[in-house]
Parts: C-alpha cells; structure tokens; sequence
C-alpha cells in the first residue's frame, strides 16, 4: 500500500467527512446498517481514489460516491429499502449540526422530511442543499437537468406544505 496516497486519502476524508455522515445518516436509522453503508462507501472511495479528477470538486466526487452507493445498497435489499424510508421518532444525526435553537430545530425538521423522502429525491436534495448545481446534480445522478429541476421543486413545494403543517 502506498503511504502517501493513504495520507491523502485520510486526509481528504478527514476535511469531508461530513459528506459521509450526511449520507449515511439520511439512508440509515440503525447504528449497524450506518455502519456497514459507510464501510461500503468508505471502501468504494478507496478503490476509486486514483481515478478522481481533480479538475472537478473533490466534494462533488465524494457525494456522487456516497450517494450511488447508498443507492446500490438499498436496491440490493427491498427491506432495507422500506427501512430508509421510514421516519423514526428519534432525529438523524446530521455532522456539524448547528447550535441549539429556533435554527435548529428548523434544520432538525427538513432533514426529518428529507430522510422520507425516496432514495433519488434524497439524493437530489442532500446535493441541493450543499449548492451543487442542478447540471452537477444531473449528472452525478445520471438524470436530466429537466427532471432534477422538476423534481426540487415538488420537493420544496412538498416540504413547504409539511412546514406549515408543523406550524399550525
């Protein structure tokens, strides 16, 4: 094993290990599946390492990985699948949470929606929200433009109505 392509590998994965967290987090409840999905993601990063293309974000690279291989895993299993989509009573730990508060909460409460969401809409709005653009998202997803787009906004209409029930 080459030493300094694990040093680079480790240290990438230190600076964005938030990416990992997000994805798994928003894909599994349970502490066992979570860590078996970052095994396989982690695992998968390692073997692709020498292909990426540092001409494109390091970040994009990582959540097109993450994100095809939560796919993959939830498709190799329909149970899992029901699994992932089921919102548990306790909130998805999600990496650098902000602090406690009104933000929060708010924050704590889209992500409970998005973890309802079916896995491609998941996907779609876990790239969303770290400002990829829908062209980036497209392609990383192997979708049109046209139906990432489409699909954000039924997605924020769908979250907006969910809000406002959580408000009255």
């Amino acid at each position: 094993m080459n030493t300094t392509k694990s040093a680079l590998f480790a240290q990438a994965m230190e600076e964005h290990k938030g990416i990992i967290y997000k994805v798994v987090n928003s894909y599994c409840h349970n502490l066992d599946e979570r860590q078996d999905l970052a095994q396989e993601i982690l695992t998968t990063m390692w073997l692709s390492f020498d292909k990426y293309n540092n001409e494109f974000k390091f970040s994009t690279w990582m959540y097109r990985i993450a994100l095809n291989v939560a796919i993959s895993y939830y498709r190799k299993d329909s149970k899992r699948e029901d699994k992932a989509n089921v919102c548990e009573a306790s909130i998805v730990h999600i990496a650098d949470e902000p602090a406690a508060g009104e933000r929060s909460e708010e924050i704590k409460q889209l992500y409970q929606f998005i973890a309802q969401l079916d896995t491609v809409n998941k996907a779609i709005m876990l790239l969303y929200l770290e400002s990829e653009s829908y062209d980036s998202i497209a392609k990383s997803l192997g979708i049109s433009t046209t139906n990432v787009a489409t699909r954000i906004s039924r997605i924020k209409e769908k979250l907006k109505n969910q809000f406002e029930l959580q408000e009255s």
